[in-house]
Protein backbone atom coordinates (compact mmCIF):
# COMPACT_ATOMS: atom_id res chain seq x y z
CA UNK A 1 0.00 0.00 0.00
CA UNK A 2 3.01 2.34 0.77
CA UNK A 3 4.36 1.92 -2.32
CA UNK A 4 1.36 2.98 -4.09
CA UNK A 5 0.96 5.72 -1.71
CA UNK A 6 4.82 6.95 -2.74
CA UNK A 7 3.65 6.55 -6.74
CA UNK A 8 0.59 8.04 -7.13
CA UNK A 9 -0.06 11.04 -4.32
CA UNK A 10 2.71 13.66 -5.00
CA UNK A 11 1.37 16.82 -4.32
CA UNK A 12 3.49 20.10 -4.96
CA UNK A 13 1.86 22.41 -2.35
CA UNK A 14 3.79 25.67 -4.01
CA UNK A 15 2.80 27.40 -7.00
CA UNK A 16 4.96 25.65 -9.07
CA UNK A 17 7.62 22.51 -9.64
CA UNK A 18 10.74 22.86 -7.33
CA UNK A 19 14.60 22.34 -8.51
CA UNK A 20 17.42 21.58 -7.24
CA UNK A 21 20.03 24.04 -8.22
CA UNK A 22 23.67 22.83 -7.06
CA UNK A 23 21.76 20.67 -4.31
CA UNK A 24 19.62 23.57 -3.16
CA UNK A 25 15.93 23.62 -3.37
CA UNK A 26 14.64 26.78 -4.39
CA UNK A 27 11.29 27.35 -6.29
CA UNK A 28 12.96 29.93 -8.73
CA UNK A 29 16.34 31.77 -9.50
CA UNK A 30 17.35 35.15 -8.63
CA UNK A 31 19.55 37.74 -9.86
CA UNK A 32 23.59 36.32 -8.91
CA UNK A 33 25.61 39.40 -9.63
CA UNK A 34 23.05 42.57 -8.95
CA UNK A 35 23.68 43.39 -5.07
CA UNK A 36 26.91 43.36 -3.39
CA UNK A 37 27.13 42.84 0.48
CA UNK A 38 26.51 45.56 2.90
CA UNK A 39 29.47 45.66 4.99
CA UNK A 40 33.36 46.00 2.82
CA UNK A 41 34.53 43.17 5.61
CA UNK A 42 34.83 39.72 4.46
CA UNK A 43 31.38 38.22 4.95
CA UNK A 44 31.05 36.47 8.06
CA UNK A 45 26.91 35.80 9.57
CA UNK A 46 25.58 35.33 13.34
CA UNK A 47 22.01 34.05 12.03
CA UNK A 48 21.35 32.80 9.01
CA UNK A 49 18.08 33.33 7.06
CA UNK A 50 15.05 31.18 8.26
CA UNK A 51 16.41 30.30 11.17
CA UNK A 52 14.39 28.92 14.02
CA UNK A 53 13.88 31.45 17.05
CA UNK A 54 10.78 31.55 19.41
CA UNK A 55 7.55 32.04 17.55
CA UNK A 56 9.37 33.17 14.47
CA UNK A 57 11.79 32.91 11.71
CA UNK A 58 14.77 35.10 11.08
CA UNK A 59 14.15 37.03 8.10
CA UNK A 60 17.47 37.61 7.13
CA UNK A 61 21.43 37.32 7.60
CA UNK A 62 22.79 38.40 10.40
CA UNK A 63 26.41 40.48 9.18
CA UNK A 64 29.33 39.91 12.25
CA UNK A 65 30.86 43.42 12.61
CA UNK A 66 34.08 42.21 14.60
CA UNK A 67 31.59 42.74 17.80
CA UNK A 68 32.08 46.48 17.24
CA UNK A 69 29.89 49.33 16.40
CA UNK A 70 30.31 52.31 13.40
CA UNK A 71 31.13 50.28 10.31
CA UNK A 72 30.39 52.13 7.35
CA UNK A 73 27.25 50.44 6.03
CA UNK A 74 26.74 50.36 2.24
CA UNK A 75 23.38 50.03 -0.56
CA UNK A 76 23.39 47.07 -1.59
CA UNK A 77 22.44 48.28 -5.38
CA UNK A 78 21.41 51.38 -7.06
CA UNK A 79 17.64 52.63 -5.97
CA UNK A 80 16.19 55.07 -3.91
CA UNK A 81 15.63 54.87 -0.07
CA UNK A 82 12.09 54.03 0.43
CA UNK A 83 11.35 53.95 4.13
CA UNK A 84 13.52 54.60 7.55
CA UNK A 85 12.31 53.48 10.62
CA UNK A 86 13.21 53.62 14.34
CA UNK A 87 11.92 51.19 16.40
CA UNK A 88 12.02 50.27 20.18
CA UNK A 89 12.97 46.77 19.93
CA UNK A 90 12.92 45.06 16.80
CA UNK A 91 15.59 47.09 14.05
CA UNK A 92 16.09 49.61 16.68
CA UNK A 93 17.24 51.87 13.58
CA UNK A 94 16.63 50.43 9.98
CA UNK A 95 17.23 51.81 6.15
CA UNK A 96 14.63 50.44 3.54
CA UNK A 97 16.28 50.85 0.08
CA UNK A 98 13.86 50.13 -3.43
CA UNK A 99 15.79 48.17 -6.34
CA UNK A 100 14.59 48.88 -9.65
CA UNK A 101 14.91 45.11 -10.37
CA UNK A 102 11.68 44.53 -8.05
CA UNK A 103 13.30 43.98 -4.78
CA UNK A 104 13.79 46.44 -1.20
CA UNK A 105 16.50 45.53 0.71
CA UNK A 106 16.59 46.45 4.59
CA UNK A 107 19.51 47.34 6.72
CA UNK A 108 18.64 47.01 10.54
CA UNK A 109 20.36 47.54 14.30
CA UNK A 110 22.30 50.60 12.96
CA UNK A 111 23.81 53.13 15.41
CA UNK A 112 23.17 56.23 12.93
CA UNK A 113 21.78 57.01 9.70
CA UNK A 114 24.14 59.24 7.02
CA UNK A 115 23.70 62.67 7.08
CA UNK A 116 21.13 63.13 4.61
CA UNK A 117 18.62 60.57 6.32
CA UNK A 118 19.43 61.64 9.51
CA UNK A 119 18.04 65.10 8.59
CA UNK A 120 14.70 63.63 7.40
CA UNK A 121 14.40 61.43 10.91
CA UNK A 122 14.91 64.35 13.02
CA UNK A 123 12.46 66.43 11.11
CA UNK A 124 9.56 63.76 11.14
CA UNK A 125 10.19 63.10 15.00
CA UNK A 126 9.88 67.01 15.78
CA UNK A 127 7.12 66.68 13.50
CA UNK A 128 5.29 64.07 15.20
CA UNK A 129 6.68 64.62 18.66
CA UNK A 130 8.18 61.18 18.83
CA UNK A 131 11.60 59.66 18.94
CA UNK A 132 9.98 55.77 17.25
CA UNK A 133 8.37 56.79 13.96
CA UNK A 134 8.32 55.13 11.14
CA UNK A 135 7.69 56.77 7.68
CA UNK A 136 7.74 56.16 3.67
CA UNK A 137 9.71 58.47 1.37
CA UNK A 138 8.95 59.53 -1.80
CA UNK A 139 10.16 57.53 -4.88
CA UNK A 140 12.89 58.98 -5.94
CA UNK A 141 13.10 61.42 -2.95
CA UNK A 142 16.55 60.01 -1.75
CA UNK A 143 18.10 58.16 -4.76
CA UNK A 144 21.43 55.87 -3.64
CA UNK A 145 23.69 54.45 -5.97
CA UNK A 146 25.22 50.58 -5.27
CA UNK A 147 27.84 51.08 -2.54
CA UNK A 148 27.03 54.58 -0.96
CA UNK A 149 27.11 54.95 2.60
CA UNK A 150 23.63 54.84 4.29
CA UNK A 151 24.69 54.55 8.06
CA UNK A 152 26.81 53.20 10.38
CA UNK A 153 26.21 49.70 11.80
CA UNK A 154 25.21 49.45 15.59
CA UNK A 155 23.38 46.96 17.58
CA UNK A 156 20.07 49.46 18.36
CA UNK A 157 16.97 47.57 19.11
CA UNK A 158 16.48 44.16 20.20
CA UNK A 159 19.74 42.49 19.81
CA UNK A 160 22.62 40.86 21.41
CA UNK A 161 25.56 42.76 19.90
CA UNK A 162 27.04 44.68 17.36
CA UNK A 163 25.77 43.46 13.64
CA UNK A 164 23.91 43.99 10.47
CA UNK A 165 20.09 42.83 9.83
CA UNK A 166 20.72 42.73 6.24
CA UNK A 167 16.97 41.65 4.52
CA UNK A 168 15.96 41.07 0.64
CA UNK A 169 12.52 41.40 0.34
CA UNK A 170 10.20 41.04 -2.86
CA UNK A 171 9.27 45.17 -3.24
CA UNK A 172 5.44 44.13 -4.63
CA UNK A 173 4.96 40.93 -2.08
CA UNK A 174 7.19 41.68 0.52
CA UNK A 175 7.48 38.52 1.14
CA UNK A 176 11.70 37.79 2.58
CA UNK A 177 13.91 36.34 0.30
CA UNK A 178 16.89 34.40 1.50
CA UNK A 179 20.04 36.63 0.11
CA UNK A 180 22.54 33.57 -0.03
CA UNK A 181 20.31 32.70 -3.48
CA UNK A 182 21.32 35.83 -5.01
CA UNK A 183 25.05 35.08 -4.60
CA UNK A 184 25.44 36.72 -0.93
CA UNK A 185 27.50 33.82 -0.02
CA UNK A 186 29.36 33.06 3.00
CA UNK A 187 32.26 30.59 3.47
CA UNK A 188 30.79 27.10 4.27
CA UNK A 189 32.47 23.54 3.89
CA UNK A 190 30.69 22.28 6.87
CA UNK A 191 27.83 19.51 6.56
CA UNK A 192 24.88 20.22 9.12
CA UNK A 193 25.31 18.52 12.56
CA UNK A 194 21.88 16.09 13.19
CA UNK A 195 20.82 15.40 16.54
CA UNK A 196 17.54 13.77 17.78
CA UNK A 197 15.12 11.87 15.03
CA UNK A 198 11.83 11.48 16.16
CA UNK A 199 8.51 8.93 15.49
CA UNK A 200 5.41 10.10 15.49
CA UNK A 201 2.93 7.38 16.01
CA UNK A 202 -0.71 9.60 14.95
CA UNK A 203 -3.25 6.68 15.93
CA UNK A 204 -5.51 8.50 13.39
CA UNK A 205 -6.04 11.67 15.35
CA UNK A 206 -4.68 15.31 15.31
CA UNK A 207 -0.97 15.81 15.94
CA UNK A 208 -1.18 17.27 19.67
CA UNK A 209 0.96 17.29 23.08
CA UNK A 210 -0.96 13.38 23.49
CA UNK A 211 0.53 11.84 19.98
CA UNK A 212 2.77 9.17 20.89
CA UNK A 213 6.77 10.12 20.10
CA UNK A 214 9.62 8.10 20.02
CA UNK A 215 13.22 9.56 20.41
CA UNK A 216 15.70 8.42 19.05
CA UNK A 217 19.56 9.48 19.56
CA UNK A 218 21.88 10.10 16.87
CA UNK A 219 25.82 9.63 16.13
CA UNK A 220 28.02 10.67 13.65
CA UNK A 221 30.09 13.59 11.94
CA UNK A 222 30.90 14.92 8.66
CA UNK A 223 27.84 14.53 6.68
CA UNK A 224 27.43 10.41 7.83
CA UNK A 225 24.88 9.93 10.95
CA UNK A 226 23.27 6.93 12.20
CA UNK A 227 20.93 5.98 15.59
CA UNK A 228 22.86 5.62 18.50
CA UNK A 229 21.12 2.38 19.07
CA UNK A 230 20.52 0.69 16.09
CA UNK A 231 17.51 -0.87 15.40
CA UNK A 232 14.34 -1.63 13.19
CA UNK A 233 11.54 0.70 14.23
CA UNK A 234 8.65 -0.57 14.93
CA UNK A 235 5.50 1.44 12.85
CA UNK A 236 1.94 1.21 12.08
CA UNK A 237 -1.03 3.43 10.28
CA UNK A 238 -0.18 7.30 10.24
CA UNK A 239 2.90 7.91 11.14
CA UNK A 240 5.17 11.50 10.75
CA UNK A 241 8.90 12.03 11.40
CA UNK A 242 11.28 14.91 12.86
CA UNK A 243 14.37 15.89 13.63
CA UNK A 244 17.02 18.72 15.21
CA UNK A 245 19.30 19.79 13.10
CA UNK A 246 22.26 22.91 13.21
CA UNK A 247 24.43 24.43 10.73
CA UNK A 248 27.81 26.54 10.82
CA UNK A 249 29.88 27.99 8.59
CA UNK A 250 33.85 28.73 8.19
CA UNK A 251 33.81 31.80 9.21
CA UNK A 252 31.60 31.79 13.00
CA UNK A 253 30.99 29.21 15.02
CA UNK A 254 27.50 29.66 15.51
CA UNK A 255 24.90 27.27 15.48
CA UNK A 256 22.57 28.40 12.90
CA UNK A 257 19.65 27.47 11.34
CA UNK A 258 19.95 24.25 8.35
CA UNK A 259 18.47 25.53 4.46
CA UNK A 260 16.53 22.51 3.71
CA UNK A 261 15.47 19.03 5.21
CA UNK A 262 13.70 16.32 3.16
CA UNK A 263 12.53 12.98 4.26
CA UNK A 264 12.74 9.76 2.09
CA UNK A 265 11.38 6.22 1.95
CA UNK A 266 11.98 3.91 0.02
CA UNK A 267 14.38 6.43 -1.76
CA UNK A 268 11.01 8.96 -2.55
CA UNK A 269 10.92 11.97 -1.40
CA UNK A 270 7.44 12.37 0.47
CA UNK A 271 8.26 15.76 2.68
CA UNK A 272 10.67 18.76 1.55
CA UNK A 273 11.16 21.73 3.99
CA UNK A 274 13.30 25.04 2.66
CA UNK A 275 14.24 28.28 3.73
CA UNK A 276 13.99 29.98 0.51
CA UNK A 277 11.39 32.73 0.77
CA UNK A 278 8.20 33.69 3.30
CA UNK A 279 5.42 36.33 3.79
CA UNK A 280 5.84 37.86 7.68
CA UNK A 281 1.90 36.98 8.27
CA UNK A 282 3.42 33.52 7.89
CA UNK A 283 6.41 33.81 10.84
CA UNK A 284 4.62 32.50 13.80
CA UNK A 285 4.00 29.28 11.49
CA UNK A 286 7.22 28.41 13.07
CA UNK A 287 5.10 26.46 15.94
CA UNK A 288 3.72 24.53 13.27
CA UNK A 289 6.77 23.05 11.86
CA UNK A 290 8.16 22.68 15.12
CA UNK A 291 7.17 20.16 17.61
CA UNK A 292 5.67 22.68 19.93
CA UNK A 293 4.83 20.79 22.74
CA UNK A 294 8.23 19.75 22.84
CA UNK A 295 9.72 22.62 22.70
CA UNK A 296 7.44 24.11 25.57
CA UNK A 297 8.79 21.34 27.59
CA UNK A 298 12.32 21.38 26.68
CA UNK A 299 13.23 23.64 24.60
CA UNK A 300 14.05 21.67 21.95
CA UNK A 301 13.64 22.59 17.90
CA UNK A 302 12.47 19.42 16.83
CA UNK A 303 11.66 20.20 12.90
CA UNK A 304 8.73 18.25 12.22
CA UNK A 305 8.94 16.46 8.86
CA UNK A 306 5.30 17.12 8.30
CA UNK A 307 3.14 19.20 7.65
CA UNK A 308 0.04 20.23 9.50
CA UNK A 309 -3.04 20.65 7.46
CA UNK A 310 -3.76 24.55 9.10
CA UNK A 311 0.07 25.53 7.82
CA UNK A 312 0.15 27.54 4.96
CA UNK A 313 3.80 28.58 4.63
CA UNK A 314 5.79 28.51 1.69
CA UNK A 315 8.89 26.66 3.53
CA UNK A 316 6.83 23.64 2.16
CA UNK A 317 7.74 23.43 -1.64
CA UNK A 318 6.74 19.76 -2.00
CA UNK A 319 5.25 16.87 -0.18
CA UNK A 320 2.85 13.56 -0.42
CA UNK A 321 0.02 13.24 1.94
CA UNK A 322 1.58 16.48 4.05
CA UNK A 323 4.54 13.67 4.67
CA UNK A 324 2.46 11.91 6.55
CA UNK A 325 3.65 8.24 5.92
CA UNK A 326 0.88 5.29 6.08
CA UNK A 327 2.46 1.88 6.94
CA UNK A 328 0.33 -1.02 6.92
CA UNK A 329 2.33 -3.54 4.57
CA UNK A 330 3.78 -5.96 6.89
CA UNK A 331 7.48 -4.83 5.26
CA UNK A 332 10.88 -3.00 6.28
CA UNK A 333 11.29 0.45 4.90
CA UNK A 334 14.16 2.57 4.33
CA UNK A 335 13.24 6.08 5.85
CA UNK A 336 16.25 8.48 5.74
CA UNK A 337 16.89 12.39 6.36
CA UNK A 338 18.75 14.69 3.88
CA UNK A 339 19.67 17.58 5.40
CA UNK A 340 21.51 20.52 3.45
CA UNK A 341 22.69 23.56 4.12
CA UNK A 342 22.69 26.45 1.25
CA UNK A 343 26.40 25.99 0.32
CA UNK A 344 24.71 22.47 -0.38
CA UNK A 345 26.95 20.51 2.42
CA UNK A 346 24.60 17.67 3.06
CA UNK A 347 24.56 15.29 5.98
CA UNK A 348 22.19 12.21 6.14
CA UNK A 349 20.92 9.66 8.55
CA UNK A 350 19.21 6.38 7.66
CA UNK A 351 16.87 4.10 9.57
CA UNK A 352 14.63 1.04 8.87
CA UNK A 353 11.21 0.88 10.20
CA UNK A 354 8.91 -2.24 10.06
CA UNK A 355 5.50 -1.62 8.66
CA UNK A 356 2.52 -3.86 10.57
CA UNK A 357 -0.93 -4.09 9.14
CA UNK A 358 -3.65 -3.50 11.75
CA UNK A 359 -7.49 -2.50 11.89
CA UNK A 360 -8.43 1.35 11.50
CA UNK A 361 -9.90 2.73 14.52
CA UNK A 362 -10.91 6.43 13.83
CA UNK A 363 -10.89 8.84 16.90
CA UNK A 364 -13.96 10.52 16.82
CA UNK A 365 -12.96 13.95 18.42
CA UNK A 366 -16.44 15.17 18.75
CA UNK A 367 -16.50 12.58 21.44
CA UNK A 368 -13.37 13.80 23.02
CA UNK A 369 -14.31 16.34 26.07
CA UNK A 370 -14.32 19.61 25.12
CA UNK A 371 -15.79 21.56 21.61
CA UNK A 372 -14.74 20.25 18.04
CA UNK A 373 -12.81 23.25 16.35
CA UNK A 374 -12.09 22.41 13.12
CA UNK A 375 -8.79 24.04 11.74
CA UNK A 376 -10.62 24.64 8.53
CA UNK A 377 -13.57 27.06 10.30
CA UNK A 378 -14.58 29.81 11.79
CA UNK A 379 -14.57 28.36 15.61
CA UNK A 380 -16.86 30.35 18.86
CA UNK A 381 -17.11 29.65 21.87
CA UNK A 382 -19.59 31.62 24.58
CA UNK A 383 -20.87 31.48 27.88
CA UNK A 384 -22.81 33.54 29.95
CA UNK A 385 -19.02 34.37 31.46
CA UNK A 386 -16.70 34.60 28.16
CA UNK A 387 -16.81 34.79 24.31
CA UNK A 388 -13.97 33.33 22.41
CA UNK A 389 -14.16 33.94 18.78
CA UNK A 390 -11.13 32.06 16.37
CA UNK A 391 -11.30 33.36 12.86
CA UNK A 392 -10.28 30.73 10.10
CA UNK A 393 -6.82 30.20 9.43
CA UNK A 394 -5.82 30.45 12.76
CA UNK A 395 -5.74 26.92 13.72
CA UNK A 396 -2.75 24.42 12.41
CA UNK A 397 -4.93 21.40 13.41
CA UNK A 398 -8.17 20.36 14.46
CA UNK A 399 -8.78 20.58 18.32
CA UNK A 400 -11.08 19.76 20.86
CA UNK A 401 -11.60 23.34 22.61
CA UNK A 402 -11.59 22.70 26.37
CA UNK A 403 -13.20 25.58 29.26
CA UNK A 404 -12.48 25.38 33.31
CA UNK A 405 -13.81 28.24 35.82
CA UNK A 406 -11.05 28.26 37.96
CA UNK A 407 -11.53 30.40 41.11
CA UNK A 408 -10.67 34.32 41.59
CA UNK A 409 -7.30 35.70 42.43
CA UNK A 410 -6.26 38.17 44.48
CA UNK A 411 -6.76 41.52 42.80
CA UNK A 412 -8.93 40.10 39.95
CA UNK A 413 -12.32 41.23 38.80
CA UNK A 414 -13.36 38.05 36.96
CA UNK A 415 -12.68 34.55 37.58
CA UNK A 416 -9.80 32.85 35.94
CA UNK A 417 -10.55 30.90 32.62
CA UNK A 418 -8.97 27.88 31.60
CA UNK A 419 -9.16 28.62 27.43
CA UNK A 420 -7.98 25.49 25.24
CA UNK A 421 -4.63 24.03 25.59
CA UNK A 422 -1.23 25.90 25.87
CA UNK A 423 0.36 23.18 23.62
CA UNK A 424 -2.34 23.87 20.46
CA UNK A 425 -0.19 27.17 19.09
CA UNK A 426 -2.36 29.83 17.28
CA UNK A 427 -1.00 31.28 14.34
CA UNK A 428 -2.08 34.98 14.85
CA UNK A 429 -4.94 35.89 17.47
CA UNK A 430 -8.20 35.50 18.04
CA UNK A 431 -11.21 37.50 20.09
CA UNK A 432 -11.27 36.95 23.75
CA UNK A 433 -14.22 38.88 25.58
CA UNK A 434 -14.17 38.15 29.72
CA UNK A 435 -17.32 39.59 31.94
CA UNK A 436 -15.76 41.41 34.71
CA UNK A 437 -17.64 41.67 37.78
CA UNK A 438 -18.38 45.40 37.78
CA UNK A 439 -19.71 45.29 41.23
CA UNK A 440 -16.87 44.75 43.19
CA UNK A 441 -15.26 47.55 44.93
CA UNK A 442 -12.82 49.65 43.00
CA UNK A 443 -14.11 48.65 39.41
CA UNK A 444 -13.17 51.48 37.04
CA UNK A 445 -13.66 50.67 33.27
CA UNK A 446 -11.22 52.73 32.06
CA UNK A 447 -8.11 50.59 33.65
CA UNK A 448 -9.78 47.24 32.82
CA UNK A 449 -7.37 44.83 31.14
CA UNK A 450 -7.23 41.18 30.78
CA UNK A 451 -3.81 39.25 31.90
CA UNK A 452 -3.10 35.96 32.12
CA UNK A 453 -1.52 34.17 34.89
CA UNK A 454 1.86 34.67 33.57
CA UNK A 455 1.77 37.81 33.96
CA UNK A 456 1.51 38.45 30.31
CA UNK A 457 -1.15 41.82 30.06
CA UNK A 458 -3.46 42.12 26.93
CA UNK A 459 -4.66 45.96 26.66
CA UNK A 460 -8.41 45.99 25.53
CA UNK A 461 -11.56 47.64 26.34
CA UNK A 462 -14.70 47.63 28.14
CA UNK A 463 -17.73 47.51 26.12
CA UNK A 464 -21.06 45.49 26.18
CA UNK A 465 -20.19 44.78 29.74
CA UNK A 466 -17.24 42.75 28.38
CA UNK A 467 -13.17 43.69 28.67
CA UNK A 468 -12.44 42.98 24.91
CA UNK A 469 -8.93 42.01 23.39
CA UNK A 470 -6.94 40.07 21.22
CA UNK A 471 -5.02 36.76 22.94
CA UNK A 472 -1.81 35.57 20.93
CA UNK A 473 -2.06 32.08 22.99
CA UNK A 474 -4.58 29.44 25.12
CA UNK A 475 -3.62 29.44 28.80
CA UNK A 476 -5.62 31.05 32.27
CA UNK A 477 -7.21 34.57 31.72
CA UNK A 478 -8.55 37.28 34.36
CA UNK A 479 -9.85 40.48 34.51
CA UNK A 480 -7.55 43.13 36.35
CA UNK A 481 -7.43 47.24 36.65
CA UNK A 482 -4.17 49.23 35.91
CA UNK A 483 -3.92 51.93 37.95
CA UNK A 484 -1.22 52.18 38.98
CA UNK A 485 1.58 55.19 36.79
CA UNK A 486 4.52 54.00 35.01
CA UNK A 487 7.97 54.68 37.10
CA UNK A 488 10.47 57.21 36.68
CA UNK A 489 14.22 56.42 38.00
CA UNK A 490 16.01 59.91 37.97
CA UNK A 491 20.14 58.63 36.85
CA UNK A 492 22.27 61.40 36.58
CA UNK A 493 19.66 64.68 37.50
CA UNK A 494 18.18 65.65 40.94
CA UNK A 495 16.45 69.10 41.47
CA UNK A 496 18.84 71.79 41.52
CA UNK A 497 21.90 69.80 39.86
CA UNK A 498 24.91 71.34 38.24
CA UNK A 499 24.72 69.43 34.76
CA UNK A 500 27.55 71.72 33.27
CA UNK A 501 29.64 68.87 32.97
CA UNK A 502 26.80 66.49 31.39
CA UNK A 503 26.70 66.00 27.84
CA UNK A 504 22.87 64.65 28.42
CA UNK A 505 19.91 63.58 30.85
CA UNK A 506 19.39 60.14 31.77
CA UNK A 507 16.45 58.65 32.81
CA UNK A 508 14.98 54.76 33.49
CA UNK A 509 10.88 54.65 32.86
CA UNK A 510 8.86 51.56 32.41
CA UNK A 511 5.79 50.38 33.51
CA UNK A 512 4.12 47.54 36.19
CA UNK A 513 1.25 46.27 33.75
CA UNK A 514 0.08 47.53 30.84
CA UNK A 515 3.08 49.32 29.11
CA UNK A 516 4.73 52.58 27.94
CA UNK A 517 2.24 54.39 25.50
CA UNK A 518 4.11 57.81 25.25
CA UNK A 519 7.21 60.12 27.22
CA UNK A 520 7.19 63.77 26.50
CA UNK A 521 10.09 65.86 27.80
CA UNK A 522 9.78 69.49 28.39
CA UNK A 523 13.30 72.04 29.15
CA UNK A 524 11.61 75.44 30.12
CA UNK A 525 8.55 74.14 28.98
CA UNK A 526 9.76 73.55 24.89
CA UNK A 527 9.11 69.70 23.94
CA UNK A 528 12.85 68.00 23.59
CA UNK A 529 13.97 64.64 21.63
CA UNK A 530 14.48 62.03 23.79
CA UNK A 531 15.64 58.38 22.67
CA UNK A 532 14.46 55.02 24.84
CA UNK A 533 16.96 52.32 24.71
CA UNK A 534 15.37 48.65 24.18
CA UNK A 535 18.38 46.95 26.26
CA UNK A 536 18.61 49.35 29.06
CA UNK A 537 15.06 51.10 29.42
CA UNK A 538 17.45 54.23 29.80
CA UNK A 539 15.68 57.77 28.18
CA UNK A 540 18.01 60.10 27.52
CA UNK A 541 18.25 63.43 25.78
CA UNK A 542 21.44 65.10 24.83
CA UNK A 543 21.94 68.47 25.50
CA UNK A 544 22.64 70.73 22.21
CA UNK A 545 23.17 74.35 21.25
CA UNK A 546 19.80 75.46 22.20
CA UNK A 547 20.57 75.05 25.88
CA UNK A 548 22.33 78.16 26.70
CA UNK A 549 24.35 78.59 30.66
CA UNK A 550 22.01 78.94 33.27
CA UNK A 551 19.40 78.06 35.41
CA UNK A 552 16.60 75.72 33.41
CA UNK A 553 13.22 73.56 34.43
CA UNK A 554 13.52 69.44 33.12
CA UNK A 555 9.91 67.89 32.89
CA UNK A 556 9.09 64.54 31.88
CA UNK A 557 5.22 63.11 31.47
CA UNK A 558 5.45 59.18 30.77
CA UNK A 559 2.15 57.47 30.25
CA UNK A 560 1.31 53.99 29.89
CA UNK A 561 -1.54 52.26 27.67
CA UNK A 562 -4.86 53.07 30.35
CA UNK A 563 -3.87 56.60 30.33
CA UNK A 564 -2.00 56.52 33.90
CA UNK A 565 0.38 59.55 34.13
CA UNK A 566 3.86 59.91 36.00
CA UNK A 567 5.64 62.93 35.90
CA UNK A 568 9.41 64.06 36.95
CA UNK A 569 10.49 67.34 37.35
CA UNK A 570 13.78 69.32 38.49
CA UNK A 571 15.49 72.35 38.31
CA UNK A 572 19.16 72.39 37.04
CA UNK A 573 22.14 74.60 35.85
CA UNK A 574 23.69 74.55 32.88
Amino acid sequence: MIKNLLASTLLFLSLGSFVFAQDVVQTRQYPKDYFRYPLDLPPSTAGSFGELRPNHFHAGLDFRTNQRDGYPVHAAADGFVSRLKVQFGGFGNAVYITHPNGFTTVYGHLQSFSPELAKLVHDYQVQQKNDLVDFNLLPMQVPVTKGQVIALSGHTGAVAGPHVHFEIRDTQTEQTINPQLFGLTVRDEISPVLGTACVYRFNDGPFNEKTQRQLLGVVGASGHYRLANPAVIDVSGNTGFGITAYDMNNTSANHNGVYSIELKVDGKTVFTFAVERFAFDQTHAINALIDYPEFLESGRFIQKCFVLPGSRITLYPQSINRGVVNFSDDSIHDVQYVVRDIAGNTSTLNLKVRSHSKTIHIVELFKMPGTFFPYDKDNQFSNDKIKVHIPVGNLYDSMNFTFTDLPKRPGAYSDTYQLGDRFDPINDSYDLWIKPDTTAPGWRADKAVIVNVDGDCIVGNYEDGYVKAQAKGFGSYYVKLDTEAPFIHPINITDGANMAAKHAIFVKIGDNLSGIKNYYGYIDGQWVLMHWDFKTRVLSYTFDDTIAHGKHTFKLDVTDQKDNTATFKADFYK
